[in-house]
């Protein structure tokens, strides 16, 4: 079966960009999707003023050759805590590793056993921000003492070759990673180190985690950084490492105020983001324990709030829900994240639970799990991982993850179609999308962050005793055709049926400089399908039989003219894979009111299509 237009965009890779990044010997760089969207805005300006200002003065300073003098504090001599990373480690790749197959982000580079993997062309730039993130370090450190003196023989030749600053190896989130994860296994290879080789270690950590303290970085990702560079001043004895571990938790209150909303959604919307940011406190707070310190208030609140809207956020299959650059991530590590809390253990007890996160909004029924996104895409800064997809789905029908979006996450940078309007479970007029990840120069500068027209989402969530009702609405249609975006769901737990309505009408009094609008437009409304769920269209071809993992079936119904099962594709991990979507498709006058209605039920259940 050929895939659909949308679905070979997202599956296209775009051509390597002439050169390599620096420090990476080779690696290819692939280019966003677009070169910048059509709303580019003034607002945009100053931030590519400023960091065309600011990024090639860092560069000058940072690469001069005593520079990495100037990151050297009091001495120290030797380790004082073992940090535990909660995040479960993939024994495998340390296997491999060892046995000279470094596999990472999908990819594999062959390098002979006691090889050089730090003088070799990349595969991938994913695979080369594992790489210099350490992302294989927790792996190698499960194979034992054999383990931990390879991990520092590698860790030494990367200080061989990348000891000077330099903007990739060195840029804030790579090194944030790679001093977060050498931190939790310092103590270890200072065990099988001689002293000498303990000495430079101990340096290698202090300088990086020092270099975490000035910029560039900005706001969004300081508190990661910060939570690093704690762990590091934890991690390293006597004042060197006091003196790190105060200034980096005094700034990271602020960054954590900034990061985590009192509701406990993460500023760039990103359930993923989150879960990433509770599992590095609760690193720190281990750490601080092990040093006898009590963990500051700003850190410990942090951890309550992330640890509550982890509660949310996580659907029946124990995954996390994915929208806004977030993906399910994986059982386990959300377990992780939750061992420490109360709530998980009494929660078959408590019941199902539903609440609002960071503007995603969840409701129930028995079997019945519906989350939807109730606002709008992080911008700025924070908004380098948004999606352009507002009042889009997830449904869960059981443990069975139905219906989701496209999946699309960081880690596959390549795909960046995927984060258009017709990548989630939403209504798009005129296949256009709500915004465009910044590309070209600019995107290589500021990052691929969402830029386009400013959306007003607005929802209203009403409970009776048996049902639920949320109605979402937003305006992001209202300049090209005139016309608001409603969507109204309404739930019986009683029945596990969810009765839903996509209403277009005018918008009032939206007029844009002398804007001639047609008279109709073409609408889809998308329904992306996990991947493995099978869809059967029936002889009325208004309705299709869903069938997850479990083999439970479940009616999808609609009045739409036009229904279809067409091809989609799914990432899982920054891996692309093929999947279906169900797409309800007509036109809408622009001068009036349409109505598409669907349903959701049991298979069996009584009633016809609606």
């Amino acid at each position: 079966m050929a895939l659909s237009p949308f679905a070979r965009r997202a599956t296209e890779a775009e051509a390597p960009a002439p050169g390599a990044i620096p420090g990476l010997r080779g690696a290819p760089v692939r280019t966003p999707v677009r070169a910048g969207g059509p709303h580019t805005g003034p607002t945009l300006w100053p931030a590519i003023a400023g960091r065309l200002l600011t990024r090639q003065m860092w560069i000058e300073l940072y690469g001069l050759p005593g520079y990495t003098l100037t990151l050297k504090g009091a001495k120290a001599t030797a380790f004082s805590a073992t940090p535990r990373d909660f995040r479960p480690a993939d024994a495998q790749i340390g296997k491999a590793l060892l046995s000279g197959r470094a596999t990472l982000a999908g990819s594999t580079l062959e390098v002979e056993a006691g090889g050089d993997v730090w003088d070799r062309p990349c595969p991938t730039k994913a695979f080369a921000v594992d790489l210099h993130a350490f992302a294989w370090l927790p792996g190698l450190m499960t194979q034992g003492e054999k383990g931990a003196r390879e991990a520092l023989r590698l860790t030494l030749l990367w200080a061989d070759h990348f000891a000077r600053w330099s903007p990739f190896a060195w840029g804030p989130e790579i090194l944030a990673q790679r001093v977060f994860n050498l931190s939790c296994a310092a103590r270890k290879l200072g065990g099988v180190a001689t002293e000498a080789e303990r000495q430079r270690l101990i340096d290698i950590l202090g300088r990086q985690a020092r270099q975490l303290l000035r910029p560039p970085g900005g706001l969004a990702g300081k508190a990661e950084r910060m939570v690093a560079a704690a762990v590091a001043g934890c991690v390293i004895a006597g004042p060197a490492g006091a003196s790190l571990r105060k200034r980096a938790i005094h700034a990271l209150a602020g960054a954590l105020r900034a990061t985590v909303a009192g509701d406990g959604g993460h500023a760039s919307r990103n359930p993923e983001a989150g879960l990433a940011l509770l599992l590095d406190l609760l690193t720190l707070e281990d750490a601080l324990s092990q040093l006898s310190e009590t963990s500051p208030e700003s850190i410990g609140g942090a951890i309550q709030r992330l640890t509550a809207a982890l509660r949310v956020l996580t659907l029946p299959d124990g995954r996390l829900t994915s929208f806004q650059g977030g993906g399910p991530s994986q059982a386990v590590l959300v377990a992780a994240a939750r061992a420490h809390d109360d709530w998980s253990q009494t929660e078959a007890a408590r019941g199902p639970i539903a609440g609002s996160v960071g503007g995603l909004r969840r409701i129930h029924g028995a079997l019945l799990t519906v989350v939807a996104d109730t606002a709008r895409p992080a911008h700025g800064a924070w908004g380098e991982a948004a999606c352009a997809q507002p009042l889009a789905l997830e449904i869960a029908c059981g443990r069975d993850r139905i219906v989701t979006g496209c999946g699309w996450t960081p880690r596959a940078a390549d795909r960046q179609a995927l984060r258009l309007t017709p990548g989630h479970s939403t209504l798009t007029l005129g296949e256009q999308s709500l915004g465009d990840p910044l590309g070209g120069w600019k995107g290589e500068l500021l990052g691929p962050r969402l830029i386009g027209r400013p959306i007003h989402v607005g929802a209203e969530h009403r409970e009776a005793e048996g049902a639920v009702w949320l109605e979402m609405e937003h305006d992001g249609w209202a300049v090209p055709f005139g016309l608001l975006h409603q969507r109204r769901l309404y739930l019986d737990q009683r029945l596990d049926e969810l009765r839903a309505e996509e209403r277009l009408h005018p918008a009032p009094s939206h007029v844009e400089g002398d804007v001639v609008r047609a008279i109709a437009a073409p609408y889809a409304v998308r329904f992306h399908l996990e991947p493995g769920v099978q869809a059967s269209l029936a002889r009325d071809r208004r309705s299709i039989l869903l069938r997850g993992h479990s083999g439970r079936g479940w009616w999808f119904r609609t009045d739409g003219p036009d229904v279809a099962i067409e091809p989609s594709v799914h990432i899982d991990d920054g891996l692309t894979r093929r999947s279906l979507q169900i797409v309800v498709r007509g036109s809408a006058r622009t001068d009036a009111e349409t109505k598409i209605r669907w349903k959701l039920s049991p298979a069996g259940a009584a009633g016809d299509p609606v």
